[in-house]
Formats: structure tokens, C-alpha cells, sequence
């Protein structure tokens, strides 16, 4: 069981003012947390992460949330932080996790809504060496249509990871799992609604059988099962929760007209 109030948290984030607002909210909780900034684009800033953690010890737990939105950021950005970043932390945070850990990583429903890609194309995402990802053929900026796209792509990539991920970190005795949210009320999701999208995600919550965006806590709470003992046997495993609305999608209002 991994308790966080008895672990030293490295909270690391692109924006060290944002850690330090999160942290202090955290410690006032009675968390000891310590902030410090991080690029998840860049390998070298994912292994100073790592540096500082293993400084209080062996690392035990890993809850890799780092993301942008398709309206935050352009193709080449939300690629190099959504799809190579969390290769990369996966990779790495692997090859050190102790005996026991466990890791969450967020993915998105986005990445469910995209047409199949085939057994060849998914294999490739899980297995291709992190510093060639980005060089693969159905990742070339002139096949990627447009964010959105870009923003799927990342999370289809994200969860073939984990999959491929938990067999080497099965050999260290820990478990990765990923969580796929839908509309979750969250200052992302906030850019979303206010951006080009806005409507479309609105329609989204409106018309899936939830009838509501989630909140974080929901989310939470899966994160909780798979990374508390109730979820020993999960592994190599991503939850969808988007209240319904990837299955509305497919089969019911929110299936696109043909």
C-alpha cells in the first residue's frame, strides 16, 4: 500500500509557481511535498525528477498527470509533451520503481473515439524505442490532420505504452495502469469549453448517459483502487471514465452522422 502521507511527493511541473500553489494546498493537507520545475518534453528534466526523488529514497509511486489540450497548444507541442513525455517518465520511472510500486498515468477518452489503427500501427506505438516515436511514419507532422488529432494519436500511443511498459516493470515486481477520463471539470478542460471545441464538449456531457462532466475526485478514486493492494492483480490495464459518453459515441446520440 503506498501512503502518501508518510512519503516525500516530488511534484514537478513546466510552471514552478503553479507546483508551489499545489504543494501548499497539499501541505497544508498535511502532505510533505516539494515542488520543483519539470519539462516532461525533455528527458534530461524527467531524470533531475527523478534525481530529487531518489535523494529521500527508493521511489515507490508515480501519478504522471503532465499533459496539453488540443485548444493549449499546437501539434508538435502536444506530441513532444502528451506522447513522448509520457513515454519517456514510463520508461525511466521504470527502470528504478522499487519493489512493490505502482504508477497512474492519464491518458484521455480521446483517444477511444479514433477510428482503429490495426495490429501493426499499435504495435509500433508500444514497442518503438522512445527517441524513434516521434520519426514514425503515422506520426509525421504532414499526417497529423490537425490537434485534435495530434491529441488522440498521443493518447491511443499512451495506452499501447502502458501495456508494453508492464511487462518491464512486472520484472521489478510493480504495476503501471492508465486512466482514460472524459470531460472532467479541471482548468484544461475549462480552456476547452472557452476554445474552438467549446460546443462540441458541452454536446458531449449533455448527451452521454452521465448527463455531467466528472470531477477530479471521481477520477481520483479509480487511482486509488489501482494503486492501493484492492488492486494488486490490475496491471497493463487502461479504465475508461467519461460517464458513458464514448459508448453514446458509438452507439447512441453522439454517434456522427454517416
Amino acid at each position: 500500500m503506498v501512503n502518501f502521507f508518510s512519503k516525500k511527493i516530488i511534484m514537478g511541473d513546466k510552471n514552478l509557481d503553479n507546483a508551489k500553489v499545489i504543494a501548499k494546498i497539499m501541505e497544508e493537507a498535511g502532505f510533505d511535498v516539494l515542488p520543483i520545475r519539470t519539462d516532461i518534453s525533455s528527458r534530461e528534466s524527467i531524470l533531475n525528477l527523478i534525481a530529487e526523488g531518489q535523494k529521500y529514497g527508493d521511489i515507490s509511486a508515480l501519478i504522471n498527470a503532465a499533459g496539453v489540450s488540443p485548444s493549449q497548444a499546437p501539434i508538435e507541442m502536444i506530441l513532444n509533451v502528451d506522447l513522448y513525455g509520457t513515454a519517456v517518465i514510463l520508461e525511466e520511472v521504470g527502470k528504478v520503481i522499487a519493489l512493490g510500486g505502482v504508477g497512474v498515468t492519464i491518458s484521455s477518452q480521446s483517444g477511444h473515439r479514433m477510428p482503429q489503427l490495426g495490429v501493426e500501427i499499435d504495435e509500433l506505438l508500444a514497442t518503438t524505442p522512445t527517441e524513434e516515436l516521434l520519426s514514425l511514419e503515422v506520426l509525421r507532422p504532414e499526417n497529423i490532420k490537425d490537434t485534435l488529432h495530434a491529441y488522440q494519436m498521443a493518447k491511443r500511443c499512451n495506452v499501447k505504452r502502458v501495456m508494453f511498459e508492464s511487462i518491464r516493470w512486472g520484472k521489478r515486481g510493480a504495476r503501471i495502469n492508465s486512466i482514460s477520463p472524459g470531460i472532467i471539470v479541471t482548468p484544461l478542460a475549462i480552456d476547452e469549453f472557452n476554445g474552438p471545441r467549446g460546443g462540441f464538449y458541452k454536446n458531449m456531457f449533455a448527451m452521454c448517459p452521465a448527463g455531467r462532466p466528472g470531477t477530479a475526485d471521481e477520477v481520483a478514486n479509480v487511482a486509488e483502487l489501482l494503486m492501493r493492494p484492492h488492486g494488486a492483480f490490475i496491471t497493463g490495464f487502461d479504465f475508461l471514465i467519461d460517464g458513458g459518453a464514448t459508448a453514446s459515441y458509438f452507439y447512441g446520440p453522439l454517434k456522427p452522422a454517416e
